[in-house]
């Protein structure tokens, strides 16, 4: 008697696992000693003050906008200003704007009018002509875009770049549907109008560290930024601040093996946290010699119980996994004669 059958026999009286009742206590239920407590209170504690620390942040940064704008209003002159003469903050990060939110904006001017003028600044361009530069207010603009409007109400002010870039950047950085790619694209801008990047982060109400990891998108190889102005979300700032330390210390081996890798981020196959480990792994099987490829495991369910795997190795070896207990003596031997027909109906094929 072999060893599978030998096996089956002395399990035969035994409940298959997928059966069996087994319990395990909650870890809600278990008693907690009191270090315990403590340091799970403790760490709750420093979850609560991080947040109110990034909340308190926010809340400044939003006050000094606010205040900014105050005094950029109160010296400016208000009148009426056409659409056609008014283009955007060159520093403002935001690319796309929600197009149901601005219906709802424009509809709410349409019944009681404009509550707020835009904040412009007057300009010049190479050729002369003169226009109005939008310090604060795109999204009325938009508005009265969709509604037809030939003008809009403004007040008309003085503000310089440095102005214009942290007001726009101040505004729209702790917000959550913005991308770090957005924001990052402002920010290099921004970078030009500051005498240092320490008076910029400051200015910016980031750490110097938190400034770098913006900056770090200007070090992507030019196929990374290409998609990431079609899809601004596939790379966030921590992952490029990874991937580009990576590529600094790999080189061309490292550009290499990011491109081989780079539709896997694209396409959410590869988690953008993953991505730099993965470049370094390439790069390293590829020094070594070691065939190129990657393993997969596959589970298969025997309705909502997992009733084993498929492995699929860098060498395109296959494993089949089946859990004890899953599998009739009637499906093993079904499974044995489909395995035994098909490789001897790809004997007989190549004869």
């Amino acid at each position: 008697m072999n060893m599978l059958k030998r096996l089956q026999t002395n399990t035969a009286n035994l409940t298959p696992a997928a059966e069996r009742d087994v319990r395990q206590e909650s870890p809600e239920n278990k008693p907690k000693t009191g270090i315990g407590l403590v340091n799970q209170l403790s760490k709750a504690e420093l979850c609560v003050t991080k947040a109110e620390e990034r909340a308190s942040v926010a809340e400044q940064r939003a006050e000094l906008v606010e205040v900014r704008l105050a005094e950029l209003e109160e010296r400016g002159t208000q009148g009426k200003v056409l659409l056609s003469m008014i283009r955007p903050n060159p520093w403002q990060p935001r690319t796309v704007f929600d197009e149901a939110e601005l219906r709802d904006l424009a509809e709410s001017i349409k019944e009681v009018g404009l509550m707020q003028p835009v904040l412009v600044r007057r300009q010049k361009s190479a050729q002369g002509d003169e226009y109005f530069e939008l310090i604060a207010g795109e999204r009325r603009v938009r508005a009265h875009e969709q509604l037809g409007a030939n003008e809009i109400t403004a007040i008309i002010t003085r503000a310089d770049d440095a102005d214009m870039a942290v007001l726009a950047l101040t505004e729209n950085i702790s917000r959550k549907d913005l991308t770090d790619y957005e924001i990052s694209k402002s920010v290099r801008r921004a970078d030009k109008e500051f005498p240092d990047r320490t008076a910029l982060a400051e200015a910016l109400g980031l750490s110097r560290r938190g400034l770098y990891k913006f900056l770090a998108y200007g070090n992507l190889p030019e196929f990374m930024i290409n998609d990431l102005d079609l899809k601004p979300g596939i790379l966030g700032c921590h992952a490029v601040d990874s991937v580009t330390s990576v590529l600094k210390h790999r080189g061309a081996d490292g550009i290499a093996a990011a491109k081989d890798l780079w539709p896997g981020v694209v396409s959410g196959r590869l988690e953008q946290g993953r991505y730099a480990n993965a470049i370094s792994a390439l790069v390293d099987q590829r020094e070594s010699g070691a065939p190129s490829g990657e393993r997969t495991i596959d589970k298969f369910f025997a309705g909502k119980i997992q009733a084993g795997s498929i492995t699929k190795d860098a060498n395109n070896g296959i494993t089949i996994k089946f859990k004890a207990g899953v599998m009739s003596d009637a499906q093993e031997a079904n499974l044995r004669r489909f395995l035994a027909e098909m490789f001897d109906t790809e004997t007989k094929e190549k004869e």
